[in-house]
């Protein structure tokens, strides 16, 4: 099969939208994970007085992680699928949580301009159709000195690690969502994965599109080498190579 892109992609997540909490249930630790990768943002004092952009936002797992690390942040959580945002939109939120439908790509055309102070992705940008124009976008978007989040499944590199993934995927993941009716979903997720950056080659992905201080860090449990957490800043005006 081919990847789903774009519409095709948003119209399978639509699909999936009112089956999608009970299937990331099922995976040992998502949620902690994700809280994690949000503290691994780094952002101060409880994100009190800051403004965080939370891209593709699915149900809203990942806004609820960065609700409970920064409890005093401004959120604005995006997803370009209306069942997936339908679905994030109608469980209880704290002041200052806010959804907008948009593809990453037309974030401006749907009011989304920051600048902010973190942006968070989950699950994003093995995704898009063009990873490195979403991240120049994501670098315009932040704040001199903002800091970007991506939590994301990057090979580590070693065969064992695509087979720990394949095996899942094939063995567990894709008959239950096979059973349910979405299948083609699930196959892309496997696919996806394994023809997406390697974590060195992601992290030299960011660097390249201006990001400094870029780290890759390994995720623990069975997902060691298969997800990682990245973390980068935008620079600061006097060490911007880019000005």
């Amino acid at each position: 099969m081919t990847l789903l892109r774009d519409e095709r992609l948003a119209a399978a997540f639509d699909h999936a939208a009112h089956r999608y909490d009970a299937l990331v249930a099922a995976n040992p630790g998502y949620h902690a994970q994700l809280r994690r990768s949000a503290r691994r943002l780094g952002l101060p004092r409880g994100g009190e007085g800051l403004s965080v952009l939370d891209l593709g936002c699915g149900t809203g797992a990942s806004t609820a992680a960065l609700t409970a690390v920064l409890p005093g942040a401004r959120i604005t959580a995006v997803d370009a699928s209306a069942g997936m945002l339908e679905r994030a939109a109608a469980k209880p939120w704290p002041p200052g949580v806010t959804f907008t439908r948009a593809p990453v790509e037309r974030l401006a055309q749907a009011g989304v301009r920051g600048p902010y102070d973190g942006v968070f992705a989950a699950y994003l940008l093995r995704n898009v159709t063009d990873p490195d124009t979403v991240l120049t976008t994501v670098r315009g978007l932040l704040a001199p000195g903002g800091r970007l989040g991506v939590h994301e499944y990057t090979l580590g590199g070693r065969r064992v690690d695509r087979a720990v993934w394949t095996l899942v995927c094939r063995g567990i993941v894709q008959p239950a969502a096979t059973a349910l009716g979405d299948g083609e979903l699930y196959r892309h997720l496997w696919r996806s994965v394994v023809e997406f950056d390697t974590a060195d080659r992601f992290a030299d992905r960011l660097r390249t599109a201006g990001f400094d201080r870029v780290r890759a860090l390994p995720l623990p449990g069975w997902q060691t080498g298969i997800a990682h957490t990245f973390t980068g800043r935008r620079p600061l005006p006097e060490q911007d190579p880019a000005r």
